[in-house]
């Protein structure tokens, strides 16, 4: 049976998500979440770029930035 993310709050729906990295339709209900004045990174589609932006989300998901 699937949780009610709407029900859950940002936090507890981040962490089902990081335990369950597969139900994509948790991810979408989080990144539905996302604030519209949310910081953007704009990085050229180069292997530099792409390793950045691994780099920032490494960060961001273990609670570094």
């Amino acid at each position: 049976m699937t949780p009610d993310f709407e029900s859950m709050s940002k936090a507890d729906l981040r962490t089902y998500v990081l335990e369950h990295r597969e139900d994509l339709e948790a991810l979408r209900s989080l990144m539905s979440r996302r604030s519209p004045n949310a910081v953007r990174y704009n990085f050229p589609d180069t292997e530099e770029g792409q390793a950045q932006m691994r780099e920032i989300l490494r960060r961001k998901i273990n609670g570094e930035l």
